[in-house]
């Protein structure tokens, strides 16, 4: 995808039981999607910035999705159930975590790394693509922000300074 792209379409089954659709967000003013997965340890790594990220900004109206698009049959940490297990871990979280069996919607956003993050405003243009932060090893050392400054200025409507980054990570199994 490319910068003012418009979000994709998507129907996926959330951990809860649930189906969301790209329009089960439409009141929200920003929509930040992020491709992770339960097998890749920078994913690991960055879970708890992710819970983190994700309720700092619901009252403000962004809703965050978090999609696991690799194929369970070669990577069984991520099936649904293991899913839903780790989901259930985790403290607080104020995002569904969804599954895209056949890699459909990580085709359609052209995702290839988790974690990769795709963060769209109210029109549901993309206005920034990369990584979520400098340093998914130490939290403690990072230095650039960029998801947190990109979310701020897509709140604050105004142009993001850096809308693309290099996405490091793990590659979706397919």
């Amino acid at each position: 995808m490319n910068i003012g792209d418009k979000l994709p379409n998507f129907s996926l089954i959330a951990t809860d039981g649930q189906t969301y659709t790209n329009y089960s967000f439409a009141e929200h003013y920003a929509l930040c999607v992020i491709f992770s997965a339960n097998s890749c340890p920078i994913s690991n790594a960055y879970w708890e910035r992710i819970v983190k990220l994700s309720g700092q900004y619901e009252e403000d109206n962004m809703a965050t999705v978090v999609i696991n698009s690799n194929n369970p049959s070669l990577s069984p940490k991520d099936s649904m159930a293991e899913m839903t297990a780790f989901y259930n871990g985790l403290v607080m979280p104020s995002f569904v975590y969804l599954k895209d069996e056949n890699c459909k919607v990580a085709e359609a956003f052209d995702a290839s790394k988790n974690p990769e993050v795709f963060l769209f405003n109210s029109k549901r243009d993309l206005v920034y693509h990369g990584i979520i932060d400098d340093n998914w090893e130490n939290e403690s050392q990072v230095m650039m922000v960029y998801l947190e400054d990109a979310i701020e200025y897509c709140l604050d409507g105004v142009d993001i300074d850096y809308p693309e980054m290099p996405v490091e990570g793990c590659d979706i199994v397919k």
